[in-house]
């Protein structure tokens, strides 16, 4: 809806993406602060996969120069969180159900791998931070609305950072965490849409708990295939959202 962003429908509109606040002038550089703010939008869904970046409603609602938003469009484009496409100009990722299906499998593999490493290599510090962060993700889980579905999308995003973080961490594994941060920011992309579905991130939770309690009890494969449960699982629950929308 092309209205001037100073009325009221485009303010209330655009407030409800990027927050009411300018971004404050504080010691990270401008472009750093857009683009967190930019990727934000993206990965809680209040910028749709398909919707259009237009600069000139960045610059007016980010309060930063054309020349910083382009800087950020190409670091969100690098990620994989924005596509540009030709004629049409910077565009929220779109992932097709097949691309959704392909890099679960990848990740399936990949995460099974990490799994039975952790169980080979990890110390007793790295088991007790990955038990910490799967009750911090059951905690965001249970923050969530009656019927799992709630607004703590970030929380649960955040959450579920913290534990891959702290899994790749103990597996000790640098080929390990190079090809997946390859594939990090589509499978956030990913991982947020299937936390918006009602009852997901409980069911999340409970699934890698199944996974730390097995790495616990030093079953190596106990533990990937409950990973490869989890994957699983949420792969066909973002799958049959993105059919969906």
């Amino acid at each position: 809806m092309n209205v001037d962003p100073r009325g009221g429908i485009m303010a209330a509109v655009t407030s409800s993406v990027w927050g009411y606040e300018p971004l404050p002038r504080v010691a990270a550089p401008l472009r750093e602060q857009a683009t967190d703010r930019v990727r934000a939008a993206i990965l809680d869904l209040r910028l749709q996969p398909g919707q259009r970046l237009v600069e000139r409603e960045l610059v007016e609602n980010l309060g930063v120069s054309r020349a910083t938003i382009r800087e950020v469009i190409r670091q969100l484009a690098a990620e994989g969180l924005v596509t540009v496409v030709p004629q049409r100009g910077a565009e929220v990722t779109s992932l097709s159900a097949s691309d959704a299906a392909d890099i679960y499998e990848m990740r399936a593999a990949l995460e099974a791998l990490a799994v039975r490493r952790f169980v080979q290599r990890a110390d007793p510090d790295h088991v007790r931070a990955l038990r910490a962060a799967v009750e911090e993700i059951a905690r965001t889980a249970s923050g969530s609305g009656s019927d799992g579905s709630d607004g703590g999308a970030r929380d649960q995003l955040g959450a579920k950072d913290r534990f891959y973080e702290v899994l790749l961490a103990g597996s000790a594994s640098d080929p390990l965490q190079q090809t997946l941060a390859g594939l990090q920011a589509r499978v956030r992309l990913l991982r947020a849409t299937s936390l918006s579905v009602p009852g997901r991130p409980r069911r999340a939770a409970e699934e890698l708990t199944a996974v730390v309690d097995a790495i616990e009890a030093g079953d190596a494969d106990a533990a990937a295939e409950a990973c490869v449960t989890h994957i699983r699982n949420a792969a066909a629950t973002a799958t049959a959202e993105l059919e969906r929308s």
